[in-house]
């Protein structure tokens, strides 16, 4: 834990390096020299110190509880600046600024001096904390990613701490030492007033800016001009010490990530299901204490899940072959996103696959914090007495399991005999692009910066894009968990793989409608993916697409989807 929150400090210092606070740098330099000495600075620094921790581990719980805009935060954020640069410009408008800040002081902080310079400073970080977004490198993202599904613990926390302390030293020392070097510049004194102006305006035009998006596209430009630092400042986030730390920070066993050589690597009481909404395929209430005496394969899993679909066919031929032998496959499903609670989604899901052994709907995620399991797919073998014997995590190693399955059916007293099924791997073996989600709570692919604020809604299409990551242009509504297409809707993925999946739902679209490209030709027969039809793809249902096919030819490729209508949800990129 040491070493990650010494990471995690490094990475906020190498922050001040990356083209993504840049843009915030000037409002920062001219907030700091409306004040004197150190006080505006620290303000400034504790504020977006405060703010930008407190929004990162929260505001999914805001949203969730509160049914809060996370827009209505930055919109406010974005007023405050404008009118502080107003007051810079406008003397007296900053005279009552001054007066109002230090009645509020004096309620609740005691006695506060009129010209203090440290509340103002503060409210300017406390705004900007809200409306900047950092480039996200594996520290970050794994914060975020907790904050989302509401694992913040005491080490998350920590972790967030270190991270921010990182980020304020350089940018107190930047604010404080910018506000030196103009105040004491011979000659410049004595215009300390239009100096202060000039600053003003620039406030004000960063606010504008960031209301338009427009600092979304200066980072994009800085980025594409000096490309290395981007991938400098978070490179050794990727480092084997800090993913490790990262794993463990997640819950996750380094142990547990792998296989022991042999069939079976775990021998601990099997949990009990708890918490299932629906039971689907059968007509009753399952519980494993009514399975003793059979060996049992917990699968948990999701629809649209392209590392579960190619694991399916495994997991069902196994249940259609051993099934009279004492075998049962117990599907525990636990939906990814929200749309995936439909019960309705899940039985089309069931009928689709050919699964005839029972699901439960794990729609509280009950069973699967039972489990404390963290992946799609994983299997969790057990044994006649009740014991998992055997756990595997993703795809792969089917061979193993279905041994393990033979041999914990003979010491139950069942005679197998039958060859192993032997059926085709399609793990990728090849390096492919990471699982991508287009939603800001888990988003951390998007080009430059890795992350996009909320409140953006229309966004500059990159055609430079960097290898696995992506970009939208047009109109776009961006919540925590899906990008929903506004007018003018495009996305473009610069991809290294063989198939390209996506997640996506009509929405309020009927039969909606995406042209699909690939390195700027539309589809064809020679790489257009099963869904996508003459080029096109019809989003019927709640589902996963499969857009691109090349054959066994991987490859890197641009992709770009232009959407036809309004309302269309899409989820996350899988690829195969």
């Amino acid at each position: 834990m040491v070493l990650l929150l010494l990471f995690a400090l490094l990475s906020g210092l190498a922050t001040i390096l990356a083209p993504c606070i840049w843009p915030v740098l000037p409002i920062v330099l001219s907030s700091s020299v409306g004040g004197k000495g150190h006080k505006r600075p620290f303000g400034i620094t504790l504020g977006v110190m405060i703010s930008f921790a407190v929004f990162t581990l929260a505001v999914s719980t805001l949203v969730r509880v509160f049914h809060l805009d996370p827009n209505i935060l930055r919109i406010i954020a974005v007023v405050i600046i404008a009118f502080l640069g107003l007051s810079m410009v406008f003397p007296p408008l900053y005279a009552k600024f001054e007066v109002l800040v230090t009645r509020i002081g004096n309620v609740f902080g005691g006695k506060v001096k009129e010209g203090n310079d440290f509340l103002p400073g503060f409210i300017t970080g406390l705004s900007l904390g809200i409306v900047w977004s950092p480039c996200a490198g594996p520290i970050l993202a794994t914060i975020a990613t907790l904050a989302a599904m509401g694992k913040v613990n005491l080490d998350v926390v920590l972790v967030t701490i270190a991270y921010v302390v990182g980020v304020g030293i350089p940018l107190f020392i930047f604010a404080y030492g910018g506000q030196q070097i103009i105040t004491k510049l011979k000659g410049v004194s004595k215009y300390t007033g239009k100096v202060q102006q000039i600053f003003g305006v620039i406030m004000i035009l960063a606010a504008i800016a960031i209301y338009t998006n427009y600092d979304q596209t200066l980072q994009l430009q800085l980025l594409n001009t000096f490309p290395a630092l981007g991938t400098a400042v978070n490179g050794f986030e990727n480092s084997a010490p800090v993913v490790t730390q990262l794993n463990i920070l997640k819950g996750e066993s380094p142990a547990a990530l792998q296989d022991t050589a042999g069939l079976f690597n775990t021998n601990v009481p099997a949990p009990e299901f708890t918490g299932i909404t629906n039971w689907l395929n059968t007509d009753k209430t399952i519980s494993l204490k009514d399975l003793k005496g059979k060996v049992v394969l917990v699968d948990f899993w999701t629809y649209t899940c392209i590392n579960c679909i190619r694991t399916l066919p495994h997991v069902t031929t196994w249940y259609d072959k051993y099934k009279d032998q004492g075998f049962v496959v117990i599907g525990v499903h636990t939906p990814e996103f929200q749309f995936e609670h439909e019960t309705k989604n899940v039985e089309a899901a069931i009928k689709m696959y050919n699964i005839h052994y029972p699901v439960a709907q794990d729609n509280s995620y009950s069973t699967w914090n039972t489990y404390s399991n963290n992946y799609w797919p994983a299997e969790y073998l057990i044994d006649a007495e009740g014991r998992i014997r055997r756990t595997h995590f993703g795809e792969g190693e089917y061979d193993q399991t279905e041994m393990a399955i033979q041999e914990l059916l003979k010491e139950a007293g069942d005679k197998v005999r039958a060859p192993l099924t032997n059926m085709p791997d399609q793990t990728p073996i090849e390096a492919i692009s990471p699982e991508t989600y287009l939603g800001t709570a888990r988003m951390q692919y998007y080009f430059p910066n890795g992350t996009v604020n909320n409140g953006n809604n229309i966004f500059t299409l990159s055609d430079s894009l960097t290898p696995n990551s992506f970009s939208f242009g047009g109109e776009w509504n961006i919540s925590p968990e899906e990008a929903i297409t506004g007018k003018n809707a495009v996305l473009n993925y610069n991809f290294t793989a063989n198939k390209v999946y996506i997640v996506m739902r009509p929405g309020s679209a009927k039969a909606p409608k995406v042209k699909v490209f690939v390195d700027g030709k539309p589809v064809d027969i020679t790489n257009a993916g099963a869904d996508a039809t003459g080029g096109v793809i019809t989003i019927d249902g709640d589902r996963l697409y499969n857009l691109i096919d090349l054959h066994g030819a991987s490859g890197n490729h641009v992709l770009k989807l232009e959407f036809e209508n309004v309302g269309v949800e899409a989820f996350a990129f899988t690829f195969g």
